[in-house]
C-alpha cells in the first residue's frame, strides 16, 4: 500500500570531521593569545621564609617582583657570595632600584600606574640591611605598597 518504508538498518550516520580543523586552530590561537612567558630567569638563591598571616595577591599584571639574595652558584665567581638584588635579568646596586620601578611604572597603563605594589621576594638567609635599603629606595620614588613574598607555614621554621 505504503510506498514508504521505514529504515529497519538502524545505522548511525558517520560523524562530520570537516569542522575539525577550524576548532584545532581556534584552540591554538587561544592557547598562544592566552599564555604568558616567563619573565626572568632567577639569579640569586631564593628559599622564602614562612608565614602565617598569608594573603595571595589578586591581580598580577599589578605587581612589579625584586628579587634579592646570594647568587647561585655559577654567578659566585662573578659576584661573590653576599646578597645582590636581581632586577629582571641583571644584578643591581640599591640605587638603581628607584629608577627600575619608575621605569616598570612608566611601562603600565595609566590607569594601573597608583595601584602598583613592590613584591619583594627575600632569601631567608639575606642580610636585613639591604631590604632596609631597598625600603628607603621605594620611599623616594613613592612606591609604598611593599609585600613580602612567602610560603605558607609556621614561622618558628624559619629559625633553622
Amino acid at each position: 500500500m505504503s510506498k514508504f518504508a521505514k529504515k529497519k538498518d538502524g545505522d548511525i550516520p558517520a560523524v562530520s570531521t570537516a569542522s575539525l580543523p577550524d576548532i584545532v586552530f581556534m584552540l591554538l590561537f587561544f592557547f598562544m593569545t592566552v599564555t604568558v612567558m616567563k619573565d626572568s630567569d632567577i639569579m640569586v638563591e631564593n628559599t622564602l621564609p614562612n608565614a602565617t598571616e598569608i594573603k595571595k595577591l589578586e591581580k598580577k599584571d599589578r605587581v612589579i617582583y625584586l628579587y634579592v639574595g646570594k647568587p647561585t652558584t655559577e654567578y659566585q665567581k662573578q659576584y661573590g657570595t653576599e646578597s645582590k638584588i636581581q632586577l629582571n635579568d641583571k644584578f643591581a646596586n640599591v640605587n638603581e632600584v628607584g629608577d627600575y620601578i619608575l621605569a616598570e611604572r612608566a611601562k603600565k597603563p595609566q590607569e594601573l600606574q597608583n595601584v602598583l605594589t613592590t613584591a619583594l621576594k627575600v632569601d631567608k638567609e639575606a642580610n636585613m640591611g639591604i631590604i632596609s635599603d631597598i625600603k628607603q629606595e621605594l620611599r623616594k620614588v613613592n612606591a609604598l605598597k611593599v609585600n613580602y613574598t612567602t610560603y605558607e607555614g609556621d614561622a618558628f621554621n624559619n629559625l633553622k
